[in-house]
């Protein structure tokens, strides 16, 4: 009989790093290709040798554009790929926008680490063999999964923050590119140091960047556009459908046909990439799918549940009131795709419904400028409520009056506003990005509030002053943390574990394990340890066999 295997190759055990290699006897297909973040031992996965020949893979098939499911695509073409990289055309522009900008940040970095290391030869040559011995043993624990064959399958302390080192490098990487690198977040200890050039361990800092600007460049030209809802033949026996994820702006679940072949019949699988939540502004609901072999589901969420979206709203409408009332400023760190359009969207809402006054709104992100340009170009992924305003007049993402900051001199004035007002800044999570420097000068102010919006990461500044630490140390100097730090969950883009199960639930919808379109098992992906053991007992009572993937497990599908 013939037999194909998936190997995981990425978000396994972890939340980012999204990458699956599909087998079969005629064919090879990369589902994503994304970066890994975080921890030491996490982002020295970025550099471990691919576990195959790019040159032998047929196609790369994209869920959506954020970094940890589509960074590591312009190594893989660097490395001998040559074939198609198929995408929604939403995918593909914010895609572009996202590897650009990466590539060009990587080269930033590693040139910024050459140059201490000339500077401290015998430092540089310690920190080389400590990250020669990390990168070895993540190649042993690939090899130790490798060697298993495939598997068949069954039907900080003291109370103060250190945060300097806000340099203009940092204050342009949007998208915590540093972290990636093996740079400490900011806000971390060991960030001052590294940012000097100096990698302070335990965190692995390299010299060489994954790639540069050139090889993104030449990454984007690889990229094919796909339509919601469209069968395209994407390597020999493969067939993929994309369909809407409800994420961000052209997300897709992949639904991916492997012909029959030999005794084999034909198998259905299903790629959930990442899940967006039911009922959120702008864009559709993630797609119900009732039938599928085999599904791949995202865990982010697992044993968490957002607060429900009226609640956020009335959290926001308190926070910009309260803001007013003192003459304030609001600052919302927000990441540049997808969430900062999300807050935007609110703000509107708001105002239009009269539970907000009119406040200025400055958005000061030069990626989330251009990525809500893609945004308003692509109308098309609009879900019913969103169009309905678009056939008014109304920008769903616009705000009367806002002002974007394209240059840095534009975010500089904005320190001297006339208050009160809100700003938008990325990053997300304090790692990087303008939205550094307005906290510098915001995080004593007792007339200013700090919302956040989003996942706030372990170990970044984010987290750390969302857990109440009242001290902060910013370019050498001590601050008491005055400001109002507030916090809200349901502007997430993930489903939350709710969300999660009902999509599964539609699989066993009036069937039972065994019955035809039931699937022999739903790998559970994309989620830390602690959210995988939450959401797989209840996956299992469900209905559906569960495993829970180890890094560079290879699994034989029947």
């Amino acid at each position: 009989m013939s037999a194909m295997e998936i190997h995981f190759l990425g978000a396994a055990n972890t939340v980012t790093g999204s990458q699956f290699l599909l087998i079969t006897d005629r064919a090879k297909v990369l589902i994503d290709c994304g970066m890994f973040q975080g921890g030491p031992h996490e982002v020295v996965r970025n550099h471990v040798p691919l576990a195959y020949d790019p040159a032998t893979l047929d196609a790369i098939v994209l869920t959506h554009a954020h970094l940890d499911h589509c960074g590591l695509i312009p190594h893989i073409v660097a490395e001998g790929y040559g074939g198609p990289i198929y995408a929604t055309k939403g995918t593909i522009e914010l895609a572009g926008l996202v590897l650009l900008d990466s590539g060009k940040l990587q080269e930033e970095f590693a040139k910024r680490q050459r140059h201490w290391a000339l500077k401290h030869p015998d430092k540089a040559a310690r920190e080389e063999q400590r990250e020669e011995q990390d990168i070895e043993q993540q190649e042993q624990l690939a090899k130790m999964e490798d060697d298993g064959g495939p598997r068949a399958v069954d039907a900080t302390p003291g109370g103060s923050v250190i945060a300097s080192g806000v340099d203009e490098l940092t204050l342009r990487d949007e998208q915590g590119v540093s972290t990636r690198m093996g740079f400490p977040p900011f806000g971390n200890p060991n960030h001052v140091a590294a940012m000097a050039g100096n990698p302070a361990q335990p965190n692995l800092v390299l010299e060489e960047p994954l790639y540069d600007l050139p090889q993104a460049q030449s990454a984007i030209t690889h990229f094919r556009p796909v339509g919601y809802e469209t069968q395209q033949v994407v390597a020999p026996g493969i067939t993929a459908i994309f369909h809407d994820a409800g994420h961000i702006l052209g997300s897709s679940i992949v639904e991916l046909t492997v012909a029959a072949e030999g005794d084999r019949p034909a198998r259905t699988l299903i790629f959930s990439g990442d899940l967006g939540r039911t009922d959120a502004p702008i864009l559709r609901d993630p797609t119900v799918i009732r039938e599928a072999d085999y599904v791949l589901v995202e865990s982010t969420y697992g044993g968490r549940e957002h607060e429900p979206e009226e609640d956020s709203l009335d959290q926001l409408a308190q926070a910009i009131k309260d803001v007013a009332a003192e003459n304030g400023v609001l600052l919302i760190p927000a990441f540049a795709i997808g969430r900062t359009q999300e807050v935007v969207w609110a703000l509107n809402h708001l105002l239009d419904a009269g539970r907000i006054p009119k406040i200025k709104l400055y958005l000061d992100s030069p990626m989330a400028s251009k990525a809500s340009t893609i945004y308003r170009e692509h109308t098309d992924y609009y879900d019913a409520e969103t169009a309905a305003l678009l056939n008014k007049g109304e920008g769903p993402i616009d705000y009367p009056g806002q002002r974007e900051t394209p240059l840095a001199a534009d975010s500089q004035r904005v320190d001297v506003a006339e208050r009160p007002y809100v700003l938008v800044a990325s990053n997300g999570m304090l790692t990087g990005g303008r939205v550094l420097a307005h906290l510098r000068r915001l995080i004593g102010d007792t007339k200013a509030m700090i919302l956040f919006v989003g996942y706030q990461g372990e170990g970044t500044l984010g987290a750390i002053l969302q857990a109440g630490l009242k001290t902060a140390r910013i370019d050498g100097q001590e601050y008491t943390v005055r400001c109002a730090v507030r916090s809200i969950s349901g502007f997430s883009a993930h489903a939350d574990e709710p969300g999660l199960l009902a999509w599964l639930g539609h699989f066993t919808e009036g069937r039972k394990a065994g019955d035809p379109g039931v699937p022999k098992r739903v790998f559970i992906v994309h989620g830390d340890p602690d959210a995988q053991q939450a959401l797989e007992p209840k996956i299992q009572a469900l209905g559906l066999p569960t495993l829970v993937p180890k890094w560079h497990q290879r699994v034989v599908l029947d």
